[in-house]
């Protein structure tokens, strides 16, 4: 009976771990080097355009800005996507530990009936 109430420990935790670091994974998300080569990218057209601040090169600073903006809608809709790949992901591992939590716990709680009587 010690090693099946062990074994149903050690089992429980596993499903609990598991689904925090799912939750974490989701909370936090990740950035890809897609993503830091975007930022850069688009740190240094905002410098250059900043730069040219007189009126003759009015035209190239605005141009440096049109770009930078352009290069920010690529981020989101990378950082879009990134998101919807998580959630799917969270929701497919998501039903899984649901599906495996509750005979999990069914077995831990009939275990631990079966040592107390």
């Amino acid at each position: 009976m010690a090693l099946a109430a062990i074994f149903v420990f050690l089992l429980v935790c596993a499903v609990h771990v598991l689904e925090s670091m799912l939750d974490l994974a989701k909370k936090r998300g990740s950035v890809s080097d897609e993503q830091v080569k975007l930022r850069v990218a688009i740190t240094q057209l905002l410098k250059e355009s900043s730069a040219l601040s007189t009126p003759s090169t009015f035209a190239q600073a605005a141009k440096l800005k049109r770009l930078a903006a352009a290069k920010e809608k690529e981020l989101a809709k990378l950082q879009q996507s990134d998101i919807k790949g998580k959630q799917s992901l969270h929701e497919k591992y998501g039903k899984v530990l649901k599906a495996t939590k509750g005979p999990s716990l069914w077995f831990a709680r009939s275990v631990v009936l079966e040592c107390t009587c």
